[in-house]
């Protein structure tokens, strides 16, 4: 293998990466398995959004295995670049629930008592005497 083939595999490995997140822009988000357990609503993806992201991270790896010899690539690179900023201002909400929004915010099932219920019911230790 030769060191100019390496910038070809990142290329196809990234537009790998921009069909996943393009195929989870395509598919519906109501068929999501799990069951919502936290306190707070989760910030919705904007699906447009997500595929503009997508196409931005396509238009990377399309640059990355065209090289510097390709005439297109400073214009791909831009173009990746301004799709992917315009996909994450679309996703804001939800990106910052990721970013910042960390720590439990789950809820109790049915039959679990919450901690804060769990530490009232407990009858208090005495307090400790130091002679």
């Amino acid at each position: 293998m030769r060191l100019e083939h390496i910038p070809i595999i990142l290329g196809i490995i990234v537009c790998l990466i921009a069909a996943g997140i393009i195929y989870d822009a395509a598919t519906s988000g109501h068929v999501r398995p799990y069951r919502e357990r936290r306190r707070r609503q989760r910030a919705e993806l904007n699906s447009a959004g997500e595929w503009l992201a997508g196409l931005g991270t396509a238009c990377l790896g399309v640059a990355l295995i065209g090289g510097e010899r390709w005439r297109w690539t400073t214009i791909t690179v831009l173009c990746g670049v301004v799709l992917i900023v315009l996909g994450a201002v679309l996703n804001r909400t939800y990106l910052r629930e990721m970013l910042l929004f960390r720590g439990s915010a789950r809820r109790t099932g049915e039959m679990e008592v919450p901690p804060e219920a769990r530490k009232k019911s407990e009858t208090p230790d005495p307090p400790l005497r130091i002679r």
